[in-house]
């Protein structure tokens, strides 16, 4: 009856030990996992902010390049309309300009610029036959004013270059080769080898003449660079 009960004892021991063993390697697995657990929890987490923040600076840059693209095309868009506004006005201008220039042909001082501007085309073209084409209106005058050109002309030649010219200036009478007057204001064209050579001596060549050689004091008086 001893040795059972001693046997019992023995059994109660080893079965105690046994679950003090699993208990123990039990709480060892548990601490184990959690600690395991925390750290990934702990690196995903570092992660995740990294990833964010990644998210966040790469969004930061686009905002900033598409603010940059914006102003750049806010800026070349201000800089096109002001452009336009500039080129409206010179062209307001030369029109203004050549209104008022056009008004002489109604003056009494016509024809002698018509002469004028015809014995210029001779110096310039220094043909021997040349045709004077003109608008409708002043085909008249043209003609009348053509034989003193010549005159002229030659005149200068002799005096200047000792030269002994005798050009044959017809003016021009055919309808189809009239200078328009939607395009031109007044003055002359001269045309010399078959229409090969030509000289614009117009009114409207004239004033442009004009405006492109003053153009940079033009731009400087009506915008002048602020320091």
């Amino acid at each position: 009856m001893a040795a059972a009960q001693g046997g019992n004892t023995q059994i109660r021991q080893m079965v105690n030990f046994i679950l003090q063993e699993a208990h123990e390697k039990a709480n060892e697995i548990r601490i184990k996992t959690e600690h395991d657990f925390n750290i990934e929890k702990q690196m995903l987490v570092h992660n995740a902010k990294l990833a964010i923040a990644d998210e966040y600076k790469s969004k930061a840059r686009a905002r900033e390049v598409e603010e940059r693209i914006a102003r750049s095309t806010a800026v070349g868009d201000a800089r096109i309309a002001k452009m336009k506004l500039r080129d409206g006005l010179l062209t307001q201008l030369i029109e203004t300009a050549k209104g008022s220039v056009a008004a002489v042909t109604s003056t009494p001082a016509y024809p002698e610029l018509l002469k004028k501007l015809i014995v210029q085309g001779l110096i310039k073209i220094e043909e021997k036959e040349v045709t004077v084409l003109c608008r409708s209106q002043d085909v008249p005058e043209a003609q009348k004013a053509a034989p003193h050109a010549v005159q002229e002309y030659k005149d200068i030649m002799m005096k200047e270059t000792g030269l002994n010219v005798d050009p044959v200036v017809t003016v021009n009478t055919a309808p189809n080769k009239m200078l328009s007057d939607a395009k031109y204001c007044g003055g002359v064209v001269l045309t010399a080898l078959h229409g090969r050579l030509v000289c614009d001596n117009t009114l409207d060549a004239r004033v442009q003449l004009v405006y492109d050689e003053l153009l940079p004091s033009i731009r400087e008086q009506l915008w002048p660079i602020i320091n």
